[in-house]
């Protein structure tokens, strides 16, 4: 009968169902100070953007910026899932960012720019020398490199001040950009340029990253091979220099193909190009998804809507003012760079720091001395840098004299007891925090507490944007209600300006991968029957506060019950000795699968029994017995991207006894051999053989 129960237990859970053993976190309320000065303190904007006044409440957004010409229309819906947003209008990026500045700010600064290198000066940009700096490199662009609207370019460049002038320069001329992320191989770049059709390739010749100069114009040659190899020619390869008129590549400079950017710009000195008025509809540019495997997938984000959305979300949830100085941390290769970095402060005339390196170098007070120096008053960081600071040194910030008024966490969710520490810590009990949660297809952020008007709650990322009505989904296309305690699969009901044109070249993908699993009606115009599937978990408490829950794909089911990895992760943080944790699945016999657990302990803690089992005995306290984790491994440190993203395909490999795949992108490959061995023992085991699900676990498409 047992076995019976057993099987009636895993027939009976629902796919979209996962077991939710969050506990309700206490509200913490914004400070009277921050509520006097914010952007958005009248709650009336709940009304503004109701369901009754869409789509006309996002004109509000449109409304913060310069328009060519004005829009006719607010929102098409002739071809759905495509919509097209402020039909007629006419606008230009990079004047929106730039130009129209100029008359009150020029002599403010736009960007400072902070060299790994501690005893190199920052670079201040102000808003006058950023007009001259993108009119001359968008003249040597358009009568140099031969490009015009239209046209695409790949552009695979660090954390300079260099990548934002670059990216201006082609929203100036309308040529679509796309970016690679620095920390990405050669071959990457190559595989995006030949899909995106580009002929011109822009590098830097290298930067530093721990200390130590990285050699990155050496990935060029690779990145041209491997276009080529696809069936794209490369015509130009431009090359910044770290430090102009001195070349710190090792790699040769191709003549008749690889040109210096500080040599050629000499003979634009003084140019200026008139920003060509872009309809509102043509793509802005491309950002392709991180995948290591597969086709890259390019996601085309339109000038006009994205613009206007990142713009009001900039001034309304990141609260910038022009006399603020405003650090985003996350890299401009990523989707939160262009929004956060570069288009949504720029369009407000705020201050934006960019940095070259590593946070925690040359030691973990880095980050507040840069804060302290700069007098940065908004931060902007993820929960995987939030972990690595705490972790490195927890009590830093304590030392420094900064003051934030705001904080911002993005890129997946944040657990309570990491955000808490981000409050007391860093924040000072001082500043507000928005806990965003949105993807590269969206533009911009999806579901956040209105800093000036909600109430915080740790873990949280709070109620749908102003103009934005999300839903949690069961596999029938039901809405689950608020209250229930039952996970689901969250959608967005509505269309709004920052979402995603399609994927270049790929209308079908677009469509199958982001509309067709709950699509009412293939063939109704009405957008109410096209709801976005976001392929994340969520749950939605009886206060509106959805609570993500990670990847739909990260989700282990156990004996039918489907485990989210995220929840287990932030038990195992809760554990004092415990810096970071990472949870995969392992196949078991009997339930299928079950969780094996990953962590890295903070310094001053060395390996124990005692650790590993206070780490179960956490995670049955906090969740129960079918969270029960097979092993727990304790890590010298964690298999990590460039960006300080925690690899758990490679750990679930280690774990499955199947092969890691690629490696060599990592920041530190030589933790995998040493995990490996801890896990499997000295004599290699691994095999390609193993479920798919195992295989593709941890990999976005």
């Amino acid at each position: 009968m047992a076995d019976a129960k057993s099987n009636s237990a895993v027939a009976e859970t629902n796919e979209a169902q996962i077991a939710v053993h969050w506990k309700e976190e206490e509200y913490f309320d914004p400070p009277a100070s921050f509520v006097a000065q914010a952007n958005l303190n009248d709650p009336a904007v709940n009304e503004r953007f109701a369901e009754k006044n869409f789509p006309k409440c996002f004109e509000e957004y449109a409304d913060m910026l310069t328009w060519f010409r004005r829009w006719d229309t607010v929102l098409d819906t002739s071809d759905p899932p495509f919509w097209k947003w402020f039909v007629g209008g006419k606008i230009n990026a990079s004047f929106n960012c730039v130009d129209r500045h100029l008359a009150k700010h020029k002599n403010k600064a736009a960007l400072i720019a902070v060299p790994e290198l501690e005893n190199e000066d920052p670079v201040v940009i102000t808003y006058q020398e950023l007009y001259v700096r993108v009119n001359e490199f968008a003249a040597l662009l358009r009568d140099f490199a031969g490009l015009k609207a239209g046209d695409r370019v790949t552009i695979h460049m660090p954390m300079v001040a260099e990548l934002p002038i670059t990216m201006l320069a082609c929203a100036r001329l309308g040529i679509v950009h796309s970016v690679v992320f620095g920390g990405f191989s050669g071959e990457a770049c190559g595989l995006r340029a030949a899909d995106s059709g580009s002929r011109v390739l822009i590098y830097m010749d290298g930067y530093y990253r721990s200390g130590k100069m990285i050699d990155h114009k050496a990935a060029a040659e690779i990145a041209v091979a491997t276009a080529e190899k696809e069936g794209q020619s490369i015509d130009k390869v431009l090359v910044w220099r770290r430090y102009p008129g001195k070349y710190v590549s090792a790699a040769p400079m191709v003549k008749g193909r690889d040109f210096f950017v500080d040599d050629v710009v000499g003979n634009y000195r003084g140019k200026r190009v008139d920003p060509v008025p872009m309809d509102a509809e043509a793509p802005l540019f491309l950002m392709y998804t991180s995948g290591t495997t597969g086709k890259p997938k390019g996601c085309q984000h339109r000038t006009g809507g994205y613009l206007a959305y990142v713009t009001g979300t900039s001034k309304y949830i990141q609260d910038i003012h022009p006399e603020d100085v405003y650090w985003c941390m996350a890299d401009i290769g990523w989707i939160t760079g262009h929004s956060y970095i570069v288009y949504g402060p720029l369009s407000l005339a705020a201050t934006s720091v960019i940095y070259e390196g590593v946070p925690t170098f040359p030691d973990a007070g880095r980050v507040w001395r840069i804060a302290e120096r700069l007098d940065v008053n908004i931060f902007h960081t993820s929960p995987t840098a939030i972990r690595m600071l705490r972790k490195t040194g927890p009590e830093e910030p304590k030392k420094y004299h900064y003051r934030f008024k705001h904080m911002t966490t993005v890129g997946e969710p944040i657990e309570p007891d990491v955000w808490r520490w981000y409050y007391d810590v860093v924040g000072k009990r001082e500043a507000v925090i928005v806990d965003t949660w949105w993807q590269t297809e969206n533009g911009g952020f999806l579901c956040s507490t209105k800093p000036g008007i909600d109430r915080m709650k740790p873990g949280s990322a709070g109620p749908g944007m102003p103009g934005i009505y999300p839903t949690i989904k069961d596999e029938k296309n039901e809405d689950i209600p608020a209250g229930s305690g039952k996970a689901g699969n969250i959608c967005i009901r509505n269309p709004w300006p920052g979402i995603m044109q399609t994927i270049w070249g790929d209308r079908d993908r677009f469509v199958r991968q982001y509309y067709s699993k709950y699509c009412k009606n293939p063939q109704s115009k009405d957008w109410r029957d096209w709801p976005y599937f976001a392929a994340d978990g969520a749950v939605l408490p009886a206060d509106g506060y959805f609570r993500i829950l990670g990847r739909v794909d990260d989700v282990i089911n156990v004996a039918g019950h489907r485990l989210g990895t995220k929840e287990l992760e932030s038990a195992c943080l809760t554990v004092e000795e415990v810096a970071e944790a990472a949870v995969v699945p392992v196949a078991d016999e009997v339930k299928g699968r079950v969780p094996e657990v990953y962590v890295a302990l903070k310094p001053a803690y060395a390996p124990s029994k005692e650790i590993t089992d206070k780490v179960v005995a956490t995670i049955e306290t906090m969740i129960g017995k079918i969270a029960r984790p097979r092993k727990v491994h304790i890590v010298p440190d964690m298999p990590k991207t460039r960006s300080g993203k925690i690899m758990r395909r490679v750990l679930a490999a280690i774990s499955n006894t199947l092969d890691t795949g690629d490696i060599t992108t990592l920041a530190n490959p030589d933790v995998v051999e040493q995990i490996r061995v801890a896990v499997q023992g000295k004599e290699k085991v691994a095999t390609k053989e193993g479920p798919e699900d195992l295989k593709q676990f941890g990999k976005e498409e």
